[in-house]
């Protein structure tokens, strides 16, 4: 039988008080603010069409296929659904405003930092000693081996070892700087000498560097970070009311 938990609105703030939450909420309200009043200022405003567009997507995301579930997912999160309709709004107002704000900038700024964008298809193992990689890389280099079955011997983790060594598609911040700088130099495929950073030498076969195309998907991401910046950036402006914060503390 479940048990009824009576949780007071103090309770709550004070949850909120030694979870360490108070500053990020206190920084939410304040990018609530800065979206509202640029929107105001750059007359940006949301039709009900949009609104009822964006409303039913974030219920397909969210698997609220019915009335039910969604009435449900309001209940989970204390909502109403006026609450409903404002987090609709903020969010998809937040998205109008970036693009408002930073759509005319992708293409200057993709040709820019193409070079972060760039990927690289790599396989790596990791041996003890810079003596045995250098055996296995002459021996791979010479063929009497492939970097497969050395993958298959000197891997220790399961899915790696079935894998190959594959690390996937990584960008220039995925990789240590040693490892970036060797990688996008080379003229693939190629296997690259061994790499010794922090005791363990890198044996890496390049197999494909992508170059990048401003797709859809990653035009939508430049817009995100350029937005993100310039909210960081405006902030930085606001002087948060340590009067509020005080009394919260007092409680």
């Amino acid at each position: 039988m479940s048990k009824l938990v009576d949780i007071s609105l103090n309770t709550i703030i004070h949850q909120l008080k030694i979870s360490c939450k108070i500053p990020e909420i206190i920084k939410e309200i304040i990018i609530n603010k800065i979206i509202f009043l640029k929107a105001a200022e750059e007359n940006i405003k949301i039709e009900t069409k949009e609104l009822q567009e964006a409303a039913d997507n974030f219920r397909i995301q969210n698997q609220l296929l019915n009335a039910q579930d969604t009435w449900s997912w309001l209940n989970t999160h204390g909502l109403s659904l006026d609450d409903f309709e404002g987090m609709i709004h903020r969010n998809f107002l937040s998205t109008k405003l970036a693009q408002h704000l930073f759509a005319e900038e992708v293409e200057l700024f993709f040709y820019e930092h193409q070079l972060d964008y760039t990927q690289v298809i790599i396989y790596e193992v990791l041996v003890d000693n810079l003596d045995l990689a250098m055996e296995l890389y002459y021996a791979i280099a010479e063929k009497e081996t492939s970097f497969w079955e050395v993958a298959h011997q000197y891997i220790q983790e399961p899915e790696l070892r079935r894998q190959g060594g594959y690390r996937g598609s990584l960008k220039r911040q995925d990789l240590k700087p040693e490892i970036s700088a060797a990688v996008f130099a080379t003229n693939p495929p190629q296997l690259l000498k061994p790499i010794l950073i922090e005791k363990k030498a890198h044996l890496i076969l390049v197999e494909e560097i992508i170059q990048p195309e401003l797709t859809n998907q990653l035009r939508c991401e430049i817009i995100s970070n350029l937005f993100t910046a310039w909210l960081e950036q405006q902030i930085k402006q606001y002087q948060t009311n340590l009067t509020f914060i005080q009394s919260l503390t007092d409680n």
